[in-house]
């Protein structure tokens, strides 16, 4: 930690609840030419952290703006996360919009400038071009924040009452750097907070409306901790905040509410660590020393896709097939010709056989087969777009399952399609019905 950095915190008598705002800049922000995901992701962090997250704010590529802007939020926030304009192009103009509201002079920060050598050698280029060398300048007695996977380095700034963090607005770079801030703001800025706590329940299967109907007498139980629903489609988590002078009491507290959500809704959920329904398959596959294998046909490959998202996953993941058409759902997966004749492609009868297919060519312990109708043409009375159906291999037995979701769009169905496989996946490899 950087000692530095105690010194742009002016001592405080008593412990309060920080208050941050998120700046965005850039023209292409501002117009909507590029989707804002970066404060979404950066608010979550801060409120997970206990700040109060007061305002989201975005600005253009105008350095006048840009200094107006960040001394106004100076005087009104302690937290401040602003995101892009880092860059190497002349229309990237935070740093020295920073030093203009800062009222201090842009100098080379030397060890900015050898990352970005080290970091353009490391891929061929043995000349740093001015372009990049400009990227080493940041407002003078500013802390720089390493980014590893980039030339844009970051920076903190105090600015009047505000203490600022500047990061590159490439998602890539900024998830990288975030760790950073976070540590600054949870240990240095700790001395001055209330404790702050969130625990994140994920669920599956249930609907916001009766979440918060089986939950509906946790505030008159629990009148310390704040609770909240998030939708994160097609999930439902269920966020428990706790704040206060008291540690112990607030963490008590919490487990407490814990265990009364699991209570009335535990059959839905699956981590209340915040996990994926992806990780805690691999988790529990790891410990039980199986494998899996995955057939699918209406998701295209989703599933695997986010089966392999996971850190690991070649220790369980053996195989996938997209088996889209009929032909490879007969060829590869050896499915019987007459059972998609007589049953059809979307059925309990054929998604049986592809599990037991991928099963029996890859040699996994577990296999998931999907097939439905994503929509939004397809539909019949008897299959209407939204309908999927599910089978489950494992050493013992083969078992499937039909759903019908409400959705008409193609992506949402396809998303709900493969969660509600992997839940069923879940469910067996944990030994529930």
């Amino acid at each position: 930690m950087h000692r530095r950095f105690m010194s742009l915190i002016m001592p405080r008598m008593e412990k309060i609840r920080m208050i941050a705002e998120i700046l965005t800049t850039g023209d292409e922000i501002r117009t909507g030419g590029v989707r804002d995901t970066n404060s979404s992701y950066i608010a979550e962090l801060l409120q997970d952290a206990g700040t109060i997250v007061a305002r989201h704010n975005c600005i253009g590529d105008d350095i006048n703006d840009i200094a107006a802007i960040l001394k106004e939020i100076s005087k009104r926030a302690d937290i401040v996360i602003v995101t892009g304009g880092l860059g190497p192009t002349e229309d990237d103009l935070t740093a020295e919009a920073a030093a203009k509201a800062a009222n201090v002079k842009l100098v080379l920060n030397i060890t900015a400038h050898k990352r970005i050598e080290e970091f353009l050698k490391q891929r061929g280029k043995k000349i740093i071009t001015s372009l990049n060398a400009k990227q080493a300048l940041l407002p003078e007695n500013s802390i720089i924040i390493n980014n590893f996977t980039g030339t844009a380095s970051g920076f903190i700034l105090k600015i009047n009452k505000a203490v600022f963090f500047f990061l590159p607005g490439v998602p890539f770079e900024m998830k990288r750097m975030m760790p950073q801030v976070m540590e600054y703001i949870q240990k240095e800025l700790n001395a001055f907070c209330l404790f702050n706590k969130t625990i994140n329940i994920k669920t599956f299967g249930i609907p916001e409306t009766p979440a918060n109907e089986a939950l509906k007498d946790f505030r008159k139980k629990f009148k310390n901790i704040k609770l909240g629903f998030r939708a994160v489609f097609p999930e439902i988590h269920v966020k428990l905040y706790g704040s206060g002078d008291n540690k112990e009491k607030i963490e008590r507290e919490l487990k407490k509410g814990e265990q009364f959500v699991i209570e009335k809704i535990g059959k839905y959920v699956f981590s209340t660590d915040g996990k994926s329904i992806e990780e805690a398959i691999g988790e529990i596959l790891i410990k039980k020393k199986a494998c899996l294998s995955v057939a699918e046909s209406c998701t295209g490959g989703l599933i695997a896709s986010r089966l392999t998202d996971v850190a690991g996953s070649s220790k369980y993941f053996l195989f996938s097939g997209v088996t889209y058409s009929n032909d490879s759902k007969i060829t590869v997966l050896k499915v019987s010709p007459k059972t998609i004749d007589r049953y059809g492609a979307i059925s309990v009868e054929t998604v049986k056989e592809m599990a037991d297919g991928a099963k029996r060519i890859s040699g996994a312990d577990y296999s998931i087969a999907v097939s439905g109708i994503a929509g939004p043409a397809g539909g019949t009375e008897e299959k209407s777009v939204g309908t999927v159906c599910i089978g489950i291999a494992d050493l013992k037995t083969v078992t499937g399952k039909r759903y019908n979701f409400p959705f008409k769009e193609r992506i949402m169905n396809k998303e709900i399609f493969a969660a509600a496989a992997l839940w069923l996946l879940l469910k067996r490899i944990k030994d529930e019905d």
